[in-house]
């Protein structure tokens, strides 16, 4: 079964868009829980555009599921992070000027400064996944670096897959998620995936192999507009069953 961690950030970009306490991410997170999430994800930016530290905070004291904190790898997110001890950690890539995360880890060029971060999240024994590119390289450097996870960067391909007039095509375009998600299990990595997935595109996670997690946040947020909270996350709780089975 593929677990469906549902990112909130976008609750938050609603509550901050007009500078009111609501909606409150914390409490949306409660009813992700009933709607059938299997984690919490936040990803808390240099310039908090979104999520603020005292919904990290609330959302560690309050969910009663696991927290996959996003946070790019900076002395102060590091801090952060090892004072609010989040159950999993995703290392993501963060420029101010992007409307959202573009893309994945450059992992070769960053290895002292993520060494520096794993070895820190080791001694806490906090799970940690790199959201990179479905690349070779960066998944054996993901390995070597010591996390346990790697989170494919899903946002390209759904792009990638409104444009395909086939189901031929769409699978071409998965080809080397399915090569990546394999090299990850063989090197003994936990595979998720995030970043563009939707209501219509979901059903492309039932080829890749060995994928255990999902993180969609702004599909769910945009659907729950027509049909509540809880029940996008149940519909899309339900779409991820059947791409597991």
């Amino acid at each position: 079964m593929i677990r469906l961690g549902v990112n909130i950030d976008h609750v938050a970009t609603l509550r901050n868009a007009r500078g009111e306490s609501y909606p409150n991410p914390v409490q949306f997170a409660a009813l992700a829980e009933l709607g059938g999430a299997d984690n919490i994800t936040c990803h808390l930016r240099e310039d908090r555009r979104h999520i603020k530290d005292q919904d990290v905070q609330l959302l560690k004291q309050t969910i009663n599921i696991p927290l996959n904190f996003e946070m790019a790898a900076t002395d102060e997110m590091i801090d952060f992070a090892l004072a609010i001890k989040p159950q999993a950690v995703t290392l993501v890539p963060e420029r101010r000027e992007e409307l959202t995360t573009e893309g994945g880890l450059d992992v070769a060029n960053q290895l002292p400064r993520l060494q520096e971060a794993m070895e820190r999240f080791a001694k806490d024994g906090i799970f940690v996944a790199l959201f990179v590119d479905p690349e070779p390289k960066m998944i054996q450097l993901t390995k070597e670096l010591g996390a346990q996870a790697v989170e494919l960067h899903t946002g390209a391909l759904c792009h990638q897959l409104t444009d395909c007039r086939s189901e031929k095509e769409a699978l071409e375009r998965v080809a080397p998620f399915v090569e990546a998600a394999q090299r990850a299990c063989e090197l003994g990595l936990s595979v998720h995936v995030g970043h563009g997935l939707n209501y219509h595109n979901a059903w492309i996670l039932k080829e890749i192999p060995h994928l255990e997690e999902a993180n969609i946040g702004h599909s769910i947020v945009a659907k729950a507009l027509a049909v509540g909270f809880v029940q996008a996350v149940s519909e899309m709780k339900a779409l991820l069953e059947r791409a597991g089975s």
